[in-house]
């Protein structure tokens, strides 16, 4: 009975705006939002007929892997080298939880900036150092585009990844590395056999944080293409985005939105699965 008021507004706040998408997105709506009708499975069958939806599916799965899986490789080694005791250690976990601190969309910009063909730093080392004759249009091209927005979804994910494992590395007793180096182990079968068994639960727990955090990363792709060039860069939420605030469409709208949830209610789910199964 306590918190019976605070589970009815919770159910509410949710399950109001949960009942709305699914209204809108079986009725024929007006870009301003007045509901015209019933419309029944169209808006669905639109959208699943929308060849920039199922390109923006397609390339929302790549983007979610490749940030991700990058993301990973990456924040291993500089977890495994911020766990050893160095000068200077301290200093070094700030710089690399600095960017964390950040707004992915202030983030955005700056690399925006950097990637700029005229004046971008990108351009001027690269041509400094003779790899490139003339600046690049990386924002222009599709081919670098995503590529360069993939390379910063990475860059920007690191931090928060590197926390959850230099936990993990810290939870690892260290008489163990001694025992093995006693019995004859080599460091890489230190990390082969008794470090990456380890950590496992926590690269499961990053591995799905991510997943939920890139699958919705509006922010990088939005600032730098908006989607383009020629919606070659669109990812699910940002599609979402386009289709009901600037062609406004709720209904397809609504539609994207409920795959987005299904989608990430799935990976919710299995988060919570592997809480349990390491608890």
């Amino acid at each position: 009975m306590l918190i019976a008021p605070s589970l009815l507004l919770a159910c509410g706040v949710i399950g109001y705006p949960f009942y709305e998408i699914v209204r809108l997105s079986l009725s024929e709506v007006s870009r301003f939002g007045q509901i015209r009708g019933f419309a029944g499975w169209d808006n669905f069958i639109r959208v699943a007929t929308d060849p920039i939806f199922v390109d923006a599916l397609i390339r929302t799965l790549v983007w979610t892997v490749t940030v991700v899986g990058g993301t990973i490789l990456l924040s291993v080694p500089v977890a495994l080298v911020l766990r050893e005791d160095f000068f200077g250690r301290g200093l070094a976990r700030t710089i690399i939880m600095l960017p964390w601190s950040i707004a992915l969309s202030m983030a955005a910009i700056v690399w925006l900036w950097a990637f700029n063909a005229d004046y971008g730093m990108i351009n001027a080392t690269l041509r400094q150092w003779g790899i490139l004759a003339q600046p690049l249009q990386w924002m222009a091209r599709p081919e670098t585009a995503f590529p360069v927005e993939v390379a910063i979804g990475i860059i920007v994910s690191i931090p928060f990844t590197v926390t959850i494992l230099l936990g993990g590395l810290s939870s690892i007793p260290g008489e163990i590395y001694e025992a093995a180096r006693i019995d004859g182990a080599r460091p890489w079968q230190s990390f082969a056999f008794m470090t990456l068994p380890m950590l496992r639960p926590f690269m499961n727990i990053a591995i799905v944080l991510n997943v939920i955090h890139v699958f919705n990363s509006f922010s990088i792709i939005w600032v730098m293409t908006q989607g383009g060039p020629d919606n070659r860069t669109h990812i699910l939420v940002t599609y979402l985005y386009e289709l009901s605030f600037y062609l406004g469409r709720p209904g397809p709208a609504a539609v994207v939105s409920l795959v987005v949830l299904a989608i990430v209610f799935s990976a919710t789910a299995v988060y919570m699965w592997l809480r349990e199964r390491e608890g």
